[in-house]
């Protein structure tokens, strides 16, 4: 077992192409070449965590947050990012990083909070633009379903809850091969004409490549015609934030005990309760701030996040209830996501959650 193959599955579950612009996932130290010993889930990459790799005789770090978030221009030690990096290095220790890409995917950070509390009718809060693309082939006839079959199977053709979608158009296509050429049908030299069909496919953007591969891996001819365009329309499951609905409605009190002892906060920074049911609940792991206004516009009676700051409580407008549960808090369960992820891929792999509780934010209560 390489650490590659850890990458690849953890890519597969998180395309880092889904990760915000500012962001800085991926293979942060190390080499993908190399063994892996173990995988260490975290949330933190701190040197504590490294050094608790170390001792467990793991090589691999998986953490939520990145270690290295803007550039580095010197690394002597002088801060916390600047020892881990040392420490990291200095015992061959790869951290790797899977942050807004698995913050933006519907059963990533956010579909573990919405498990803690049982919701249900789930979707994203804030889609993402730009996720999805269309392809256009042409077939002969004759070999229509291989290639549509090889689309398929390369995860083109899912519309919500539908997949295998795709649509066809037949007409004659006209080609004449060049010297050297070995047409599929047809002769050198000579334009051909063949029943063909316009196949369209929508597909994630991020599967672009396999998508491209399996089509001309299945595909009869030799020069393979086909068109790829960007969509304006948003994939259901990848975006900002989740909303969903409780089994049933219930006090606002209520909720927020409950909210308490799913997530064990020692408390709740929230605004105003106005004594109507809560059952529509929106969530965002971590800062969760830029949310509010969708939370707003969807209609939630309770929006959930951390790093909620002063005045944007006034957000609410008395037509929601904001809990701010702590930034921390609100991803403490990305550690079991990312180990379950794993164990049940390899599940005779050495795969720990860390021990240590890495929140830098203590509540004096």
């Amino acid at each position: 077992m390489k650490i590659a193959d850890i990458i690849a599955l953890l890519e597969a579950v998180a395309p880092p192409s889904l990760q915000e612009s500012y962001d800085n996932a991926g293979l942060l130290t190390g080499n993908p070449g190399w063994v892996c010993t173990g995988a260490l889930c975290t949330l933190d990459a701190t040197e504590e965590v490294v050094n608790e790799a170390i001792q467990r005789g793991c090589n691999l770090v998986v953490a939520h947050h990145p270690i290295i978030f803007g550039g580095l221009k010197k690394i002597t030690g002088r801060n916390y990012v600047e020892k881990t990096i040392i420490t990291a290095i200095k015992n061959d220790i790869a951290i790797y990083a899977i942050h807004t890409n698995l913050d933006n995917v519907i059963d990533g950070v956010n579909g573990m909070m919405a498990d803690k509390l049982g919701l249900k009718n789930r979707k994203i809060l804030s889609p993402k633009e730009g996720t999805l693309k269309k392809l256009y082939t042409f077939v002969p006839v004759e070999q229509v379903e291989q290639v549509r079959a090889a689309l398929f199977e390369a995860g083109g053709g899912h519309i919500g809850n539908y997949n295998e979608c795709s649509f066809g158009a037949e007409g004659t296509g006209t080609f004449k091969g060049g010297e050297g050429t070995n047409p599929f049908v047809g002769q050198p030299g000579e334009r051909h004409y063949e029943k063909e069909l316009k196949m369209e496919v929508i597909f994630p953007a991020y599967l672009q490549n396999n998508l491209i591969r399996a089509l001309r891996t299945a595909h009869p001819y030799e020069e393979v015609a086909y068109d790829v365009v960007n969509l304006a329309n948003t994939h259901p499951e990848i975006g900002s934030g989740l909303v969903g609905e409780l089994p049933e409605a219930m006090p606002e009190a209520a909720f927020l005990k409950q909210l308490k002892q799913a997530f064990d906060l020692p408390l709740i920074r929230h605004t105003a309760l106005s004594g109507k049911p809560v059952k529509k609940i929106a969530l965002c792991g971590g800062a969760g701030s830029f949310l509010v206004s969708k939370a707003l516009g969807v209609g939630a009676d309770v929006y959930i996040t951390g790093d909620m700051k002063y005045h944007e409580f006034f957000d609410a407008n008395g037509r929601l209830i904001i809990a701010d549960i702590g930034h921390f808090e609100s991803e403490q369960f990305t550690i079991d996501l990312l180990a379950g992820v794993l164990q049940e891929k390899f599940p005779t792999f050495a795969v720990l959650k860390t021990a240590l509780k890495t929140n830098p934010v203590h509540y004096f209560v």
